[in-house]
């Protein structure tokens, strides 16, 4: 068991897959959720940057020495479309002065996307052999929709069946073409359809010294250091 939104729960399954196991290979961060009223995470922070960035976040770093024994492992990040409109807002991370529900899924799905490119570098820097890739699955038709009116017409009417929406992942996590510190999903019109293929990183993704502050505050949230420089 495992829960995302609990750092607890992270911990504990960190400690018990270690036990059990002595080797990772590939892990995919694909828990999340999607703007959802306000609400909050077991330790207080909002639910959507704690449970798609915070708890994966945690997550890979308890797990580091597991992956650095696999077999040419991979940690596979899953970010959306949606990372082109988050910012990353660092004075309100928490939602204490206001809380804009799609703002803060971008934001989510930015910090994403930001995390499998700064664990690469990161990883590199070390001398690592661990990879980072970042995949997202365009439009599809999953209950991760369950907080948007009308679902079910737009799901309906637009979006692609749930394994074409997970083909991006399998790619990330399998395929030899898959680079870490790429970025792949859906080829199709506005990368909402379609087969894997490399996909649109906005500028601020890019952005190093953003990406270094976001990986220090979540070191400080989550009580997880990791690769640091």
């Amino acid at each position: 068991q495992l829960d995302l939104a609990d750092l607890d729960s992270v911990r504990d399954f960190a400690d018990r897959f270690r036990q059990e196991f002595d080797r990772l290979d590939v892990l995919v961060n694909n828990a999340g959720l999607m703007a959802p009223p306000l609400q909050r995470t077991k330790q207080g922070f909002e639910m959507q940057f704690g449970t798609n960035h915070l708890g994966h976040f945690a997550l890979t770093g308890l797990l580091l020495e597991s992956l650095q024994a696999g077999n040419a492992p991979r940690v596979v990040s899953v970010s959306s479309v949606g990372h082109r409109m988050g910012d990353m807002g660092f004075d309100n991370l928490n939602a204490e002065k206001r809380y804009r529900r799609w703002l803060f899924y971008g934001r989510s799905k930015l910090a994403n996307l930001m995390f499998a490119l700064e664990l690469d570098r990161r990883s590199r820097q070390a001398g690592l052999r661990i990879g980072s890739v970042a995949v997202h699955p365009g439009y599809t038709a999953t209950e991760l929709q369950r907080f948007v009116p009308g679902r079910w017409l737009f799901n309906a009417v637009m979006a692609q069946p749930q394994h074409m929406g997970a083909w991006p992942l399998a790619f990330g996590a399998t395929a030899e073409e898959a680079e870490s510190g790429g970025y792949y999903g859906p080829n199709g019109f506005m990368e909402l359809h379609g087969p894997p293929a490399p996909a649109f990183v906005r500028p601020l993704a890019k952005n190093q010294k953003v990406a270094r502050r976001l990986w220090e505050v979540s070191q400080e949230m989550t009580g997880v250091r990791y690769l640091d420089e």
